[in-house]
């Protein structure tokens, strides 16, 4: 029950954290001009969105920062490989997605990063991921509970940790286009994740990986006070990619890669559908949807952009929800 009190405090904090940040930072940027560029591609109703301040991601990570140096230091965590691994993603995916925002803000385009750059340094994230977790012993296996299936990867895991990254976080990226959609989605999958992690006792550090899910809540539950429609800020890649990054980091850490689908199945469709998109403008000149990714689509069916998001944010609860009794009741079987 130590782990739940822990958990419940570090979201108090998170939320409260990010409640005063918001305060604070929404008006830095609107003073700095940091808002974001709208493209005219988009639905038309988005237009009335240009300017808004962009890099809110700041405001749940850094709450999230705060609050762990904070409990390591009262001694309520600890310090171990797999909490570093993590840390280390967030920040470095924060970093990545806020350098891309601010040459995005400087140059008023949504440009930003090339594709190349940033596949770089995620590579260099992945490298680093997977030394660090190789060097205390980490498992180079991909399990999956459902099928008894446990493969050997060796130095491949490497690579398997490269795609999960660079594929989580573009999925948060794309979903990330209606006010409060991608937040309140990854509230529901952090939850689901907080879960897992509570029961994953056989990795080190389970603990402390189940702590910064709920702080990072409540950091995420602070956002959304200013971020639900109508938007006073976006979270920017700078939230996004620290988002995917961390979401991706935990599945892997905690061996539920295959959960990772199922809960993050929202940002998966909203994925999947953009690459439909591209591949049947391209091959056969045709769309299959009114405009990619989904959320567009029922913008162009006339749906208002709320109800758009209470039911992807419904969806999002049902998978969280499943993938809880995939991700705990099975690996429980399976490892105990």
């Amino acid at each position: 029950m130590l782990i739940l009190a822990k958990s419940i405090l570090g979201l108090m904090l998170g939320f409260i954290l990010s409640l005063i940040i918001g305060v604070i930072l929404i008006p830095i940027l609107k003073k700095l001009k940091a808002g974001q560029t709208v493209s005219r591609l988009i639905n038309e109703r988005h237009l009335k969105k240009d300017g808004t301040p962009t890099i809110g991601g700041l405001i749940f990570i850094i709450p999230t920062i705060v609050i762990m140096i904070l409990l390591f230091l009262r001694g309520s965590l600890e310090i171990n490989h797999n909490l570093t691994i993590l840390m280390y993603v967030f920040i470095c995916y924060g970093i990545l997605g806020f350098v891309d925002d601010f040459l995005k803000v400087k140059y008023h385009n949504n440009k930003g990063l090339s594709t190349l750059t940033k596949l770089f340094f995620q590579i260099i994230i992945a490298l680093v991921f997977y030394i660090i977790y190789k060097q205390n012993g980490g498992d180079s296996s991909l399990v999956i509970t459902s099928l008894n299936i446990n493969l050997p990867l060796g130095w491949g895991f490497g690579i398997f940790i490269l795609l999960v990254l660079v594929g989580t976080t573009n999925a948060v990226n794309i979903t990330d286009g209606l006010d409060g959609l991608c937040g309140g989605l990854s509230v529901m999958a952090f939850l689901a994740f907080g879960v897992i992690a509570w029961g994953t006792d056989w990795i080190t550090g389970y603990q402390e990986i189940a702590i910064f899910t709920f702080v990072l809540i409540g950091g995420l539950l602070g956002f959304l006070v200013f971020n639900t429609h109508p938007a006073k800020i976006f979270m920017g890649d700078t939230g996004s990619l620290a988002l995917g990054g961390a979401l991706a980091t935990i599945a892997i850490l905690t061996k539920h890669e295959l959960s990772l689908i199922l809960i993050g199945g929202v940002f998966v469709i909203e994925t999947l559908t953009s690459l439909i998109q591209i591949i049947a403008i391209r091959k056969f000149k045709k769309k299959v949807f009114k405009k990619a990714p989904l959320h567009h689509h029922f913008e162009e069916l006339g749906w208002i952009e709320t109800d758009i998001v209470k039911l992807f944010w419904v969806v999002g609860l049902l998978l969280a929800m499943i993938g809880i009794i995939y991700g705990v009741w099975l690996p429980y079987d399976f490892f105990s």
